[in-house]
């Protein structure tokens, strides 16, 4: 064979071996192999655990590369003319990085054959990876939900975070812009490449991806006689002028920022408000509740999700409030302007699992009543009650990307400390707090319902340990990670980006 592929762990058989949780789906043995019929445009098809429903050549990472793009095209030129085709059901894309890729695909002759296969260029920048993939179909959206099929998303980006590409794929596998398209063709991601078959000629002769995978002396043929260094002046020259819409913006003049209140994409966020020059003391932290019992590897999309907003979230209500519909809720990746959506979003992933609830969701508890609700509303009412609150997690807290708002959401919820075995989150006024080794939450019988007094003293030293204890008598010793002396001023500062008004002042 001319081509090597990284195997994908049969998805099945995590099904098969694990838990609920960040490793698995929780599927019985008898949901496994679950095989649902459903209808569309007017013709039969079968979804099951594995199938892939969006397929998409992504700018995160690799359409910079002439190599795997052009790769793509003569991957999708060979399969047209062999006949093979993406079911149209899949959600197919594909978003260049630069106009320099249109540029040589259109130029190399392979632009029609990835629109053949549905790989239509649908813009430039960040899509698929950041949680603009679209909506799917409703009957696939409801034949997913209806039988809780674990279907996928294969993307060329470099983030498939739970819940970040779309609500409806649970599972998501990065790979190569030549692999998107073969797994689009192949409709699931169990499938060995090797043994099956994607097609079969009219003569009944199996097509394997060997028979139409391009040569590394195909590739470079093409890439050398169409990528060129005239594509890049003549692109680029043109970047300061932009297109026609974005000529026609009117912009406002003046050196301050002109606040629109009504605009619900930018907001003037409440970081600065009250913000006296002399440096506040540094308070101990008293009878404070859990907002969130968290488990291991909370991501910063666990945290701040960067997808649609869905429409029974607190974020949804916020808009809707102000008169808009579900189909321009948009994302919170482009809402990041705003803190009140940001904060109604803030552990709003639906995969995220908190103990006091014990399955997906972004939910609570209120402790003082024992109610369930949304994570958002919860912190409300105890920033009502005056109630400081703090979030216990396990391991990898916060690891991932876009940790700006992974940062400033629990913020603006009301966090002023997080105790967790390791954290990756820093520089926003909470304080991050580390169990001594070996120890943890379960280790320390800690069940969340706990109120917590955490003795921060007024010189506080970096990697100094600190007194917790609670209402009920466990009293233990966590680590202050602040792990520099620079850590520690963003912290008395009240984070960030005070410290940096405070210096300009």
């Amino acid at each position: 064979m001319n081509f090597h592929i990284t195997t994908l762990r049969s998805l099945v058989e995590l099904c098969r071996i694990c838990k609920v949780g960040f490793k698995g789906y929780g599927l019985t043995p008898a949901k496994v192999d679950t095989v649902v019929k459903f209808q569309f445009e007017g013709k039969d098809y079968k979804l099951k655990h594995g199938s892939v429903v969006i397929a998409a050549i992504t700018s995160c990472t690799n359409t910079s590369n002439p190599s795997v793009m052009l790769g793509a095209g003569l991957l999708a030129k060979k399969a047209v003319e062999a006949g093979l085709s993406v079911e149209p059901y899949i959600k197919t894309s594909l978003s260049p990085g630069s106009g320099v890729v249109t540029y040589y695909l259109e130029e190399s002759g392979v632009i029609p054959y990835l629109t053949k296969l549905g790989f239509d260029i649908v813009g430039y920048g960040c899509m698929t990876c950041i949680g603009n993939s679209g909506p799917l179909h409703d009957v696939i959206v409801e034949t997913i939900e209806k039988n809780e099929l674990v279907c996928c998303g294969v993307l060329s980006g470099n983030r498939n975070f739970e819940g970040r590409v779309h609500p409806n794929t649970r599972a998501n596998y990065l790979a190569s812009p030549l692999l998107v398209i073969a797994y689009a063709i192949a409709g699931t991601v169990n499938f060995d490449f090797e043994k099956e078959p994607l097609g079969h000629k009219p003569d009944g002769a199996p097509i394997y991806l060997q028979d139409i995978w391009p040569t590394r002396a195909e590739i470079q043929a093409v890439e050398q006689k169409y990528v060129i260094p005239a594509m890049f002046k003549e692109v680029y020259s043109k970047i300061e002028q932009g297109s026609s819409s974005w000529a026609n913006l009117v912009a406002p003049s003046g050196k301050l920022y002109p606040w629109d209140v009504d605009s619900t994409y930018i907001k003037n966020p409440p970081y600065f408000d009250n913000l006296q020059k002399k440096l506040p003391l540094i308070k101990p932290i008293t009878r404070a509740r859990v907002l969130v019992n968290l488990g291991d590897s909370v991501t910063t999309d666990h945290i701040s999700p960067a997808g649609s907003i869905a429409r029974n979230s607190p974020a949804a209500r916020y808009l809707a409030n102000r008169g808009l519909t579900p189909r321009d809720f948009n994302s919170y990746g482009s809402r990041r302007g705003n803190d009140a959506v940001m904060a109604r979003g803030t552990f709003a992933n639906i995969r995220l699992v908190n103990k006091f609830i014990g399955k997906a969701g972004p939910r609570t508890i209120y402790i003082p009543t024992n109610e369930e609700m949304d994570i958002f509303d919860a912190a409300e009412r105890y920033g009502e009650d005056g109630t400081s609150l703090i979030a216990l997690v396990g391991k990898e807290y916060g690891s991932g990307s876009s940790r700006d708002w992974a940062a400033k959401g629990p913020y603006l919820l009301g966090i002023r400390a997080v105790i967790a075995e390791t954290s990756n989150l820093v520089g926003m006024g909470i304080v991050p707090l580390q169990y001594l080794p070996g120890e943890d939450a379960e280790s320390l019988g800690l069940t969340g319902y706990e109120q917590y007094d955490i003795a921060i003293p007024e010189n506080c030293q970096p990697g100094e340990k600190i007194t917790v204890s609670t209402d009920d008598g466990k009293k233990f010793e966590v680590i202050a990670r602040f792990d520099t002396e620079v850590d520690l001023t963003y912290f008395k500062h009240g984070g960030i980006l005070n410290y940096m008004i405070r210096t300009m002042l």
